[in-house]
């Protein structure tokens, strides 16, 4: 899969994809390639993620302001945007955002390479304890519980599907579209699973 320059490829503070500061992967490319065959995620997928990115580029900033709606309309998920202390972390928010924008171009454009498969480690780390409050030194919770990265995976694609539709495609090309990024979504929300699962079972 061939990435796509964006007018998102900017700096954020924390975002280490394909640098140094990524741990690496403790899979193969090969056991990634029966992951993606196992979520049937072929060529065909990723030239309609392809298509989906270049739309959703236009719209990140709307996306992400729905994300945030919804999570915050949700008083259980609010605590794991606070502090230790429950109070509101006002720097988490505005980092988060920046990641979660970043991420949808990156689930649509990016191959899925070594540096792919490190970053996404990376982000499974990065919600459980062992790393989830080293990033940018944030004072968080401590840790996002894996039933909601899971279930997240519903909001995440639903909230998308509109965007997929502003530009007068085709219901099916849409549908393509929208099946796309929800084999993407699911592929990462796995491998992100790694850092919970107990050694040797994964």
């Amino acid at each position: 899969m061939e990435m796509l320059a964006t007018d998102s490829m900017v700096p954020i503070s924390g975002y280490a994809f394909g640098t140094d500061a990524d741990t690496r992967s403790p899979l193969s490319l090969d056991q990634l390639d029966l992951l993606k065959k196992t979520v049937m995620l072929d060529k065909e997928d990723e030239q309609y993620l392809r298509m989906a990115g270049r739309l959703l580029a236009d719209h990140t900033e709307e996306i992400v302001d729905l994300w945030y709606k919804f999570v915050g309309s949700q008083e259980h998920l609010q605590r794991y945007f606070a502090g230790p202390d429950g109070k509101p972390n006002t720097q988490c928010p505005v980092a988060v955002s920046e990641w979660f924008g970043r991420w949808i171009q990156d689930a649509c454009n990016h191959p899925y390479d070594q540096d792919w498969l490190n970053y996404q480690h990376e982000i499974g780390l990065r919600c459980h304890r062992s790393r989830n409050d080293k990033t940018n030194e944030m004072d968080t919770v401590g840790i996002v519980p894996y039933r909601y990265l899971m279930a997240l995976l519903c909001p995440i694609v639903e909230i998308i599907k509109p965007f997929l539709t502003r530009r007068g495609h085709y219901p099916g090309t849409v549908e393509r579209m929208h099946q796309a990024f929800f084999k993407s979504v699911l592929l990462h929300i796995m491998l992100w699973g790694y850092a919970y699962v107990k050694e040797g079972d994964f």
